[in-house]
């Protein structure tokens, strides 16, 4: 095994070696000849020898590296040629370490068929069959839109008959309904010439293609000219449709028209994807809109994902633009184009509403992925929390402690527990105070704290991975000084603080404690919120349970012979200590029966005065 290692070693090292230091693309392949690598270079030589020159962090690369048997090379003449071909080879081998396009939706877009009277309609499948395709329409309702104006503008024919000249010399054809509401002029029976016709169709494809400009342009010489000869129904039927235009023109356009023939990208990633925007700009409007998913394979940079999807979309769109605006600097070159990163103006608004579409593009993909899977967004919180206070593990088991009294009387305390970021009710946990007497909140979170990790390293049951109190810096004190002084235990510590409104406000870790920043109303500043409530919801539940068991059930404690039964069935018919004393004895004994009357009647005359009863 060690000789076949050796010579696999010394295999690729005399291709390494003997690799020229031009531009380029390389193959990996491993020991079965599959590719499971591809990529460019500028000088192919310098690029693979950064592969094998130097031990690799643990991770993707390396392992990548293991399995490599055997280098293909392909050497071009420019970078830019490098860049297609990558792209290519990327979509013909889907090599295993290579970013994996996610593009799982077939988006619409809109086709000039190739016949004698064009059709336009909505696809999903592209046919080469000599037919135009404008798109794909990754927002549908500008590609709907599109559609609305050109029917408003031009009369089509919707049908598929089959209108070649012989066919409509022979008078195969019949007028139909789309001609007498006025939505077609009838090219089938010879209403409609066939020059006329595709006339229309060269506007309709300059519409499509985004140069609406040029058609208002050419409709107000039209106008004009019409007018000129006092022709003004027809000037006016043209002027409508200029005004549609026009129309169409106001809600498209979003910067200056002299803009023209720009490609715009932005890029966001998390983790595990990148999601990249891409633009494309005619006479001030956007033509083409549409952003992808890239899945990552071994960690790579937003700079090097950024250049695949430049290159794909102008390959998929066939943009010819010159200029390209980027978010940074990007390191490659393509011939005749100038890559901007603008700082403020017309260019600038165009990148910012390419960021503002990739960021809500990513929050779309980020709900989706969680309705399909619940548990991922319980994972992501959980990572952020891990982030945040930079912990050794996720905190899939969190705990959170509250005190609870008034003036010291019936002092309670609670636990909740939350696991992967989901409350356990199963598991949470009430206390009465035993050794603190009077309002002490700082000796009641000791005394709870000290009962509750006692009775875990006794029982050898599962500890937190991180403790939260209900509170501040002098909470996370005593807190820390029971875990890690008393017990000798190594759990982190954070306090959740409230503001003067009661709510919500700040979380500390560390000691000395520090503020931890969280944007609030994210999803994790909402589920800390959520553990705070909890565990004060269920602390002063507790509480005013125990505290109305004593002021309403006290004096019939004192009874003898009335029992637990008895009085629940005395509160649950009079509901009031109140009311049971002021009950005649008919209704008593209709309740308890005549003995347990007698004894609560008996009890009332010899007590002097009666107890507060809320």
């Amino acid at each position: 095994m060690e000789n076949e290692e050796l010579k696999t070693s010394d295999y690729l090292k005399g291709i390494v070696l003997n690799l020229p230091e031009n531009p380029g693309i390389y193959q990996y392949l491993n020991a079965e000849g599959t590719i499971i690598y591809v990529g460019k270079a500028k000088n192919l030589k310098r690029r693979v020898y950064s592969y094998f020159s130097k031990e690799h962090e643990p991770g993707k690369t390396r392992i990548l590296v293991s399995k490599i048997a055997d280098i293909r090379y392909i050497v071009v003449k420019t970078e830019e040629d490098a860049l297609l071909l990558e792209n290519n080879l990327i979509k013909k081998y889907k090599p295993r370490y290579n970013v994996l396009l996610k593009d799982d939706k077939t988006y619409p877009s809109i086709c000039v068929s190739n016949e004698y009277f064009p059709r336009i309609f909505k696809t999903r499948r592209i046919v080469r069959n000599g037919s135009s395709y404008f798109g794909p329409y990754s927002h549908l309702p500008s590609m709907y839109a599109l559609l609305d104006l050109i029917k408003r503008l031009y009369p089509l024919r919707t049908c598929n008959l089959n209108l070649t000249p012989e066919n409509i010399r022979s008078g195969k054809f019949n007028t139909c309904l789309e001609y007498h509401i006025k939505n077609c002029k009838a090219p089938c029976i010879d209403q409609q010439s066939h020059d006329e016709y595709m006339k229309n169709i060269v506007e309709i494809k300059e519409i499509l293609k985004g140069n609406t400009q040029e058609i208002s342009r050419k409709l107000v010489e039209e106008m004009q000219a019409l007018a000129a000869e006092m022709r003004f129904e027809e000037a006016q039927k043209i002027k409508e449709r200029y005004d549609l235009i026009e129309n169409y023109r106001a809600k498209s356009e979003v910067v200056s028209s002299i803009l023209h023939n720009i490609d715009v990208f932005s890029i966001a990633d998390d983790e595990n994807s990148a999601f990249i925007n891409y633009l494309h700009i005619t006479n001030g409007c956007i033509n083409q809109a549409f952003t992808f998913e890239y899945k990552k394979r071994l960690n790579e940079s937003k700079e090097e994902l950024l250049t695949l999807g430049i290159v794909e979309m102008r390959e998929r769109y066939k943009s010819l633009s010159r200029e390209i605006i980027v978010p940074f600097e990007v390191d490659m070159e393509l011939q005749n184009v100038t890559f901007t990163i603008p700082q403020r103006g017309e260019k600038k608004k165009l990148l910012d509403l390419s960021l503002l579409n990739v960021k809500q593009y990513k929050v779309d993909r980020l709900k989706q992925a969680e309705k399909l899977n619940p548990e991922q967004k319980s994972v992501r919180l959980m990572k952020e929390i891990q982030k945040e206070l930079q912990l050794d593990r996720m905190p899939l088991h969190i705990e959170c402690f509250d005190n609870s009294n008034i003036s010291g009387s019936d002092a309670v305390a609670a636990c909740v527990v939350f696991k992967k970021a989901k409350p356990s009710k199963k598991d949470y946990r009430k206390y009465n105070i035993k050794t603190v007497v009077g309002p002490d909140d700082y000796a009641s979170m000791k005394e709870v704290v000290r009962r509750r990790y006692q009775r875990a390293i006794e029982e050898q049951s599962p500890l937190p991975d991180l403790i939260i109190t209900d509170g501040g810096k002098g909470q996370m004190e005593v807190v820390r000084e029971v875990v890690e002084d008393e017990l000798n235990l190594n759990i982190p510590i954070a306090g959740l603080a409230k503001d003067n409104r009661h709510r919500t406000s700040e979380l500390l870790f560390g000691f000395p404690p520090l503020t931890i920043g969280i944007k609030q109303q994210s999803p994790l500043f909402k589920l800390l919120e959520q553990i705070q409530n909890e565990v004060h919801r269920f602390a002063i539940t507790f509480h005013r349970d125990k505290r109305s068991k004593r002021q309403t059930a006290s004096e019939l404690d004192e009874i003898k012979g009335i029992g637990e039964k008895t009085k629940f069935l005395l509160l649950k018919e009079f509901k009031s200590v109140k009311r049971i004393k002021e009950a005649d004895m008919e209704k008593l004994i209709k309740v308890v029966g005549n003995a347990k009357a007698q004894l609560l009647k008996e009890h009332w005359k010899e007590t002097t005065g009666t107890s507060k009863v809320d």
